[in-house]
């Protein structure tokens, strides 16, 4: 990157076709249109049941998007009720944005690498929780080392990179593996979803700090705090984060200070909300 050039990116999550917030998508279109980040990254949970039709409008959407786009895959982004297209041709709705899957965007001296979460399937019940294989993290990692010398590294998942949560369950199999490695390379921060809420995190590992930033939902779907994306600035400085939201509600007030099991709404006490605490009385319904 040149001296003194700043690179904007804008991180969406879990929109949610199917649920999305209609105002809060036409805001963040207006935002991308206006402002013309350098690159838009949406890690996941494009649809909400990946139905064709959520499939249909989320690509549309994303091709109406007149900047470079990434996106990662996330759980809700597989085949729910076809587990013979899940497990044959997973990505098959996509519809010519396969390209964008994964993506990696290099921009003068900043790279854009993503890691993969998600899994067909699992050894245990829940398939909505994230798992890192190893050929996935290779494949990340490799990515990464073959990276001219002093590039700064950007990595984009769906699940946030933590092994436990506030119960003590695993949320993302070998994410505190996947840290450890990353946290030996020349890595910014790991952007990431699922949770609903934003955060911006340090997690400690072995091998040194790795930064942890979770953008909030685009959908009806929230979790404690309002419809939010991240703008994200990166500079000589470093990384800095804005939680953008329609409520102009203060980016410190949107985060979480700690990563939840899952995106549902906090519904036991000790379970971690922002300080804004916008925790829908009941869940918006899912047809």
């Amino acid at each position: 990157m040149k001296a003194g050039k700043a690179v904007k990116l804008f991180h969406l999550s879990d929109i949610h076709f199917g649920l999305a917030d209609p105002a809060a998508l036409s805001w963040v279109e207006r935002c991308i249109e206006t402002e013309a980040p350098d690159v838009v990254a949406i890690t996941g949970d494009l649809t909400m049941r990946a139905r064709h039709r959520e499939f249909d409008a989320a690509c549309r959407w994303i091709k109406g998007l007149q900047v470079p786009v990434t996106m990662e895959i996330g759980n809700h982004d597989m085949p729910y009720f076809n587990l013979i297209e899940r497990f044959t041709r997973p990505y098959r709705r996509f519809r010519g944005i396969e390209a964008l899957i994964e993506r990696e965007i290099v921009l003068d001296g900043i790279a854009i690498v993503p890691l993969k979460t998600t899994a067909r399937a699992q050894w245990r019940l829940n398939w909505s929780k994230g798992c890192i294989t190893r050929p996935a993290l290779r494949k990340t990692l490799d990515a990464i080392d073959a990276l001219p010398a002093g590039t700064r590294v950007i990595v984009t998942a769906h699940h946030p990179l933590v092994e436990a949560g506030t119960d003590g369950t695993a949320l993302t199999h070998r994410g505190g593996l996947a840290l450890r490695e990353l946290a030996g390379r020349n890595v910014l921060a790991v952007l990431t979803g699922h949770v609903h809420d934003p955060f911006d995190l340090i997690e400690q590992t072995a091998a040194g700090p790795v930064r942890m930033i979770g953008a909030g939902t685009l959908s009806q779907r929230i979790r404690s705090s309002p419809p939010s994306f991240n703008e994200i600035t990166i500079d000589d400085a470093g990384v800095s984060v804005t939680a953008r939201n329609l409520a102009d509600v203060a980016t410190a007030d949107m985060q979480i200070d700690d990563v939840p099991e899952d995106a549902m709404p906090p519904r036991r006490p000790g379970e971690p909300v922002a300080p804004v605490r916008a925790v829908p009385p009941v869940d918006p319904p899912v047809h």
